[in-house]
């Protein structure tokens, strides 16, 4: 299944063991803090760990993700009342409603070709107030994350809520002009295996600047890691901030 961490059921609940809280959404979360009682776009929410501890700090929340498995996940989590969820992509978003729009867990890098990025970064200028802010993390390539996506050093266990323990593997099917394929392969206690297969598109920073130079943004900052340290110098990503270019 295509992307079925987020699309199908029983593997929605393995994401999320295997992605906890970490540094990357204290980042996000001090970030939107900057604005109190801001009016927050999380897009590509998933499964809402993000999205609900924004809500819970005061913030008027919309969640949209085109994934119903992962959206139904979100709504049940406590505190999931406070959040507006919204089954969709960026094209269903209204104009001049949001202070803040974030994409977080690297949601940048499934706009696989430049056509689907240019679409979704205008979407989110039209969604955005004029003095809003656009806040996203996407892998650096040239940290080439993706040689460690390899059966030998990405077998792993993973604990779900329920107890089970699922063994886990990756294998990298492609490489090229920017794009990784792979395949996530999960065993089960049963013994039954699935599997969920995406690409991802890895873009410098001179590739994102000149995308949302193209889009209407001002690139104010990108850092390299969770503790905003310089490109290069950090986690091995690229996280930006950016505004609505005036004049």
């Amino acid at each position: 299944m295509r992307h079925g961490e987020f699309e199908d059921p029983r593997l929605v609940p393995v994401y999320d063991a295997e992605c906890p809280w970490g540094r990357d959404d204290d980042f996000f979360l001090a970030t939107v803090g900057a604005t109190p009682a801001a009016r927050v776009l999380d897009l590509g929410c998933g499964t809402g760990r993000l999205t609900v501890a924004l809500a819970a700090e005061g913030h008027t929340v919309t969640g949209v993700d085109p994934a119903h498995a992962s959206l139904s996940a979100a709504r049940a989590r406590p505190g999931a009342d406070r959040v507006r969820w919204v089954a969709g992509t960026s094209s269903v978003l209204p104009s001049r409603s949001f202070d803040i729009a974030v994409l977080t867990s690297h949601v940048a890098q499934v706009f696989v070709t430049d056509e689907e990025w240019a679409v979704t970064l205008a979407d989110l200028r039209r969604a955005l107030v004029p003095d809003g802010r656009l806040v996203f993390d996407s892998r650096d390539p040239a940290g080439r994350s993706w040689e460690r996506w390899n059966p030998a050093d990405s077998r792993r266990w993973i604990t779900v809520a329920d107890g089970r323990r699922i063994s886990a593997w990756t294998e990298v099917t492609a490489v090229g002009h920017g794009v990784v394929s792979f395949v996530h392969h999960y065993t089960f206690p049963d013994g039954e295996e699935l599997l969920s297969s995406a690409d991802l598109r890895f873009r410098d920073e001179q590739e994102l600047r000149g995308s949302l130079r193209s889009a209407g943004f001002a690139v104010e900052h990108v850092f390299g890691g969770w503790g905003r340290e310089p490109v290069g110098a950090g986690d091995g990503e690229l996280i930006v901030v950016a505004r609505p270019a005036t004049g």
